[in-house]
């Protein structure tokens, strides 16, 4: 017996997929890199891809990249380059389908400007870093408001 399952309709995609290493360039290894770059930049468009014939359908049709401004300060790239790198590429996606789909699919970014209580950041932060930030609840209020757009 096999199992098929069909998608009749996306209405939203949600590229929030995220792979992170914050080493400097001699510290990552090739495999994080290409890591970063397979799950961050080329999995967002991919899958992006793999859903516009879907979302093109759909009435209220969005894609959101959980990806931060472009900002070319070099601050941004000094300790964590190849990440910096893998998470711009989500941006420019933002940037490049929201011209090619304007009218219809909406194609937005979202980013925190303080730190979001994550498993990234209890991996990052350590014991206590929950107190230093804000809870998930603020993203998914802030992508609801996107969506009702």
């Amino acid at each position: 017996i096999k199992l098929i399952t069909l998608v009749t309709g996306i209405d939203i995609l949600v590229n929030n997929a995220s792979a992170i290493s914050l080493t400097n360039t001699m510290d990552t290894p090739t495999k994080k890199v290409d890591l970063m770059m397979n799950v961050n930049t080329r999995g967002t468009y991919l899958t992006s891809k793999a859903c516009v014939p879907f979302l093109k359908k759909s009435k209220i049709a969005h894609i959101l990249n959980l990806s931060p401004p472009l900002n070319l300060n070099p601050v941004w790239f000094k300790q964590h380059c190849a990440y910096t790198i893998a998470k711009y590429g989500m941006s420019m996606c933002v940037l490049g389908m929201a011209e090619e789909f304007k009218g219809e699919i909406a194609v937005n970014a979202l980013w925190p400007k303080t730190a979001i209580h994550t498993a990234a950041m209890d991996m990052l932060g350590g014991s206590g870093v929950e107190s230093q930030c804000r809870k998930v609840e603020i993203i998914a209020d802030a992508a609801y408001s996107i969506f009702k757009k």
